[in-house]
């Protein structure tokens, strides 16, 4: 491959040539072509703002309605119940007797069955 270097070789005119003293008058014409009254600013948000708050609605609720379906409901089993009364809390079988009222109280008698051993 023959060796190329810039330096040597002879360069080639563009062919493009600008007229005298284009440049020293270029920033006038420019200034000159520009509208003499300022044009009038319009803000984005201003006039979509409705829409803006609706999008913003929109991604708040699509963000909480996972969060609703998730709520954990356990349902305890009598025997739960009874082991933490007896165990964790600081009631006592009294309080909690106190606590009792007559329709209760004849809800017991029906549901527990008491086995008396002679």
């Amino acid at each position: 491959m023959k060796e190329f270097k810039l330096d040597t070789t002879p360069k080639i005119p563009t062919g493009f040539q600008t007229p005298e003293g284009y440049f020293d008058t270029l920033s006038e014409r420019v200034l000159q072509q520009l509208p003499e009254k300022e044009s009038k600013v319009i803000s984005i948000f201003k006039n979509n703002k409705k829409a803006f708050l609706m999008v913003a609605a929109v991604f708040v609720i699509a963000l909480l309605i996972p969060s609703l379906y998730q709520t954990k409901t356990t349902e305890l089993d009598d025997s739960a119940i009874e082991n933490y009364l007896t165990y964790q809390s600081n009631v006592t079988q009294y309080e909690i007797i106190n606590l009792l009222d007559d329709e209760d109280i004849d809800e017991l008698k029906a549901t527990v069955a008491v086995e008396i051993n002679e």
